[in-house]
C-alpha cells in the first residue's frame, strides 16, 4: 500500500450484496493503431456492485493482451473472481473506497483491476450520500477543456492531416499525435508546416524508443525543434535516468505516463529530473484515491499533470472528466467526447461544447449504463 495519505474526506462505507463482472463488446468508429499495434473494437470490463438497493459502477481500463503493461482483461477478471474479490469480503461486506487499497496491499499489481473495484464501491458511496464525484474531489470547475489522441494512420501523412484538421474542426483543443521508429519526425514536421506554430501539438511515443539507439534519439532530436507542448514517454517505463539525460538536452519537456504507478514513482521522477509533466491515468496507478495522491506530490513539487485516456467507455470517461477539473490539471486531457470512439456509447454520451466537456453533476461518478447497451453483455457473478 503507498504510505501516503489521501486528501479526500471519507464517506459512510457500504454494505456490498453482490459483485458483478459485466463485458460488452464495442466497435470503434475508427481503427486506433499506436506502437503497440491497432484496435477495432474494445472488450470493456465493467465492475457492478451490488449495495443497499444502490448500483456502483466501475470501468476496467484493460487491453485484451499485455501490451500496455503486464495487465489484460481475461486476467483481470480472473484475478477479481478468485483473488480481490474474496479477499476483500474475507473482513465483512461493509466496505468503503480506500478498503481496497489496505485490504488488498498483499497483492501486487493488477491496479486496472483494483482501480474498477474501487471506482465501482465509490460510485455506490457517493450514490448513498448522494454527493457528485467532483463535489468530493473539489473540483475547482464545472466544464473541462479536452485534446484528442490521433492514432497512427494507415494512409501516411496525408491521411493524419486529414484527421486532424478535422478534430480542429470539431473544436478540440489540443492534437496528441501517436509516434513510433519510422513514423515520427517526417509526420510531425507536416503537421508544423500544414497547421503552422498555433497548433498545441504533442506527440505520444508509448515507449517506443531505445535510448541507446543513435537513429531514435535523431529522430526526437528532430521533434524537439519543433516547438511542441511535450513528448510523452519516448522509452520503457523503467528507463528513468535516460528519460532524465535526454530531458537535460530537449527544450520540449518531458512528460511521463507508463513509468508513473502511483505516488511514490511521481515524486522520484519529478525529483530525477525524468519529468517536467504527468500524466494521470485511473486505471494505471491503481483507482481515483492513487490519482489524487499522484496530484498532490505534483502540485506541491510545482508539476503540472493531465489526464489520460485508455479507450474508456461514459463510465471510464465520467470519472476521467471529474478528474480533470481538479487544480493542478493544467492540460487538455484524453477526456475526448463520446463520438470520437463510440458510434453508441454505453452511457449517456459526453458531448463536446467549444471545445469542452461538461463534469458530470449526479450523484456518484455521473454516469451509468444504459440497459440497452448491455443487453448482449456476459455476466459473471463474483460474490453475492
Amino acid at each position: 500500500m503507498n504510505p501516503m495519505s489521501s486528501s479526500l474526506p471519507p464517506l459512510p462505507p457500504v454494505t456490498i450484496d453482490a459483485i458483478e463482472l459485466v463485458r460488452v463488446d464495442v466497435p470503434l468508429v475508427r481503427a486506433f493503431r499506436t506502437s503497440f499495434g491497432t484496435q477495432t473494437s474494445r472488450d470493456i470490463m465493467l465492475v457492478r456492485v451490488a449495495a443497499q438497493g444502490l448500483d456502483g459502477w466501475g470501468e476496467c481500463v484493460t487491453p485484451l493482451a499485455p501490451i500496455y503493461s503486464e495487465e489484460f482483461t481475461d486476467g483481470a477478471a480472473l484475478v477479481l473472481r478468485d483473488h480481490l474479490v474474496p479477499r476483500l469480503l474475507a473482513d465483512g461486506r461493509e466496505v468503503a473506497a480506500e478498503d481496497v487499497g489496505t485490504r488488498l496491499a498483499g497483492f501486487h499489481g493488477h491496479r486496472m483491476a483494483k482501480a474498477a473495484l474501487e471506482l465501482a464501491i465509490l460510485d455506490a458511496q457517493l450514490q448513498a450520500a448522494q454527493l457528485p464525484l467532483a463535489r468530493h474531489l473539489d473540483a475547482e470547475v464545472s466544464r473541462v477543456p479536452v485534446g484528442v489522441s490521433v492514432g497512427i494512420p494507415d494512409g501516411g501523412i496525408g491521411e493524419l492531416i486529414d484527421q486532424v484538421a478535422g478534430y480542429l474542426d470539431d473544436g478540440y483543443l489540443r492534437i496528441k499525435a501517436k509516434v513510433e521508429p519510422g513514423f515520427d519526425a517526417q509526420p510531425m514536421e507536416a503537421l508544423r508546416e500544414h497547421f503552422g506554430q498555433q497548433l498545441r501539438l504533442q506527440v505520444d511515443a508509448n515507449a517506443a524508443y531505445d535510448p541507446d539507439d543513435p537513429d531514435h534519439l535523431t529522430a526526437l532530436d528532430r521533434l524537439d525543434q519543433l516547438g511542441m507542448v511535450m513528448i510523452e514517454q519516448p522509452f520503457a517505463a523503467d528507463r528513468l535516468r535516460d528519460h532524465a539525460r535526454q530531458a537535460r538536452r530537449w527544450s520540449t519537456p518531458v512528460c511521463l505516463d507508463e513509468s508513473i504507478h502511483d505516488a511514490v514513482r511521481a515524486r522520484d521522477a519529478i525529483e530525477s529530473g525524468a519529468a517536467a509533466i504527468v500524466n494521470i491515468k485511473v486505471g494505471r496507478v491503481g483507482g481515483i484515491l492513487e490519482s489524487v495522491r499522484v496530484r498532490d506530490v505534483c502540485r506541491e513539487r510545482g508539476v503540472p499533470v493531465w489526464c489520460g485516456g485508455m479507450l474508456e467507455s461514459g463510465v471510464g470517461r465520467a470519472v476521467n472528466v471529474a478528474l480533470s477539473a481538479l487544480a493542478g490539471f493544467r492540460f487538455p486531457g484524453d477526456t475526448s467526447a463520446s463520438d470520437r470512439y463510440w458510434a453508441e456509447d454505453l452511457t449517456e454520451p459526453f458531448v463536446l461544447e467549444d471545445g469542452h466537456l461538461a463534469v458530470p453533476t449526479a450523484p456518484g461518478i455521473g454516469r451509468t449504463p444504459r440497459p440497452e447497451m448491455l443487453a448482449g453483455s456476459r455476466r459473471e457473478h463474483v460474490a453475492g
